[in-house]
């Protein structure tokens, strides 16, 4: 009966905002004080995410949307009550990926998604980005690996969507959540390479000083 009337009213673009609002509004409202803040948010972020991407009946498609729209209102909320934006955005991604499964998405695609609309809700908000970047990237592996999904694939997927989002914003933005990344996603050697620039991870050699020029030689002279 909720999902006729959500589809009704407003259709997906409500759907979509709510989702954001839903959010604050619960970690405002119920998860100041508590101990165990992140599984908390875990458990709102996905409950409404799954609510909404119902309601939509477009998972891949919204996944990016409703991802930005919750995001931000969680980065909010978080500033409000005085909650940590790691702790925060960690659950929240985690949230969300283990939405997706419930209602049958896919994992890689999700996490792509997910981490897109963390970046764009984050900049949009004036928040960390990289930071955020990181901490939805470490929320994705833990979901994946909570789910029995392949963590590396997810890490590659959700690094390579925080990498296309930023180059929106800019080559600093581009570096900085490159840098984060690397450290978020640990030993996985595969996921790392796909993040650092072709070439290797030791940076660019300064330019070798140019050659000393030698006065041109001029035509021999006979001695007298």
């Amino acid at each position: 009966m909720a999902d006729e009337e959500t589809k009704g009213k407003g259709g997906v673009g409500e759907a979509l905002g709510q989702a954001g609002a839903t959010v604050k509004e619960g970690i405002v409202g119920s998860l100041k004080g508590m101990q165990e803040i992140e599984s908390a948010i875990v458990n709102l972020t996905r409950q409404t995410v799954t609510d909404t991407l119902k309601a939509t009946g477009a998972v891949a498609q919204e996944t990016v949307n409703v991802s930005k729209d919750v995001f931000k209102g969680a980065i909010e909320a978080a500033n409000q009550v005085g909650i940590g934006l790691v702790e925060t955005t960690k659950g929240v991604a985690k949230g969300i990926l283990l939405a997706v499964g419930d209602v049958g998405g896919e994992v890689s695609q999700a996490a792509t998604s997910l981490v897109k609309g963390a970046v764009r809700g984050a900049s949009e908000i004036g928040s960390d980005v990289a930071l955020v970047a990181k901490s939805a990237v470490s929320g994705v592996m833990e979901a994946a690996g909570q789910a029995g999904s392949n963590v590396g694939a997810a890490a590659k997927a959700a690094a390579e969507g925080a990498l296309e989002a930023a180059g929106s914003l800019g080559q600093t933005a581009v570096t900085a959540v490159r840098d984060v990344l690397v450290t978020a996603v640990g030993g996985l050697k595969d996921v790392v390479g796909a993040i650092l620039p072709k070439g290797g991870k030791a940076p660019s050699a300064p330019p070798e000083a140019a050659p000393e020029k030698k006065a041109p030689k001029g035509p021999s002279i006979p001695p007298a």
